[in-house]
């Protein structure tokens, strides 16, 4: 390859590293042209599938300042730079994989850190963004149609409050003018009458004719009459 094209090259995957949410290094080994057209087409157009030299790829990583890949950068290797959601890319090389035993996995890169096969097989189980975004929303419209319901409530009671008073006042207005409505009429309680209270036991009446004896003289007055009689006599 002639210096410009090698530069051009080693340019485009310092891009490609510099822009790429993730880079997963493969050996293809084995594979034909056809099954490499296939495997492109498996991954989707989020992901830039391309057969790389390890000299050049070692030069552009040092420059996109990318560390992690230099030992894996032996034999026939074809990079993955994916601009899309990472989970895509893993499982369409991990179900390739299976079914195309000749491609191998060899690594990669995300977010700077460096990836083992077993790691990026872990990240093909995973749920793609679509679907968590997907779970995601299902969630908050649930919790939406729950605030929903939760404001609602009140307001509905409100308005059943409100109209049940204003039936009330057509019936009672005193109800408006801060009364408690038109109380019912009382019934009179019936008046008990309470024993008489006993008369007292009437006094003895004095008689006009009862004779009143009358009162014995005093003493005095006896022996005086007692001595007049003795004169007398003598």
């Amino acid at each position: 390859m002639a210096r410009p094209d090698k530069a051009a090259a080693v340019a485009e995957m310092t891009e490609g590293f510099r822009n790429s949410t993730a880079v997963l290094l493969t050996e293809y080994r084995g594979l034909t042209v056809a099954q490499l057209k296939e495997l492109r087409r498996n991954l989707g157009e989020n992901v830039t599938y391309s057969v790389v030299k390890n000299t050049l790829t070692k030069i552009a990583a040092r420059e996109a300042s990318v560390e992690g890949l230099d030992h894996l950068l032996s034999g026939p290797s074809a990079i993955a730079f994916v601009s899309g959601d990472p989970v895509l890319a893993a499982k369409g090389l991990r179900d390739f994989s299976k079914a195309n035993p000749l491609l191998v996995i060899k690594g990669g890169v995300m977010d700077g850190r460096s990836l083992t096969p077993d790691e990026i097989k872990k990240l093909a189980d995973l749920e793609s963004r679509e679907v968590l975004l997907a779970k995601l929303a299902g969630a908050m419209k649930a919790s939406l149609s729950g605030a929903v319901s939760l404001f609602a409530a009140p307001l509905a009671q409100t308005a059943r409050l409100i109209e049940a008073l204003r039936v009330k006042a057509e019936e009672d207005p005193s109800i408006l003018r801060g009364g408690a409505g038109t109380p019912a009429p009382v019934e009179a309680a019936p008046v008990v009458e309470a024993d008489a209270p006993e008369a007292d036991a009437p006094e003895a009446e004095i008689s006009e004719t009862t004779e009143i004896p009358e009162t014995t003289d005093s003493t005095e007055e006896t022996n005086e009459r007692t001595a007049d009689d003795g004169e007398a006599q003598l």
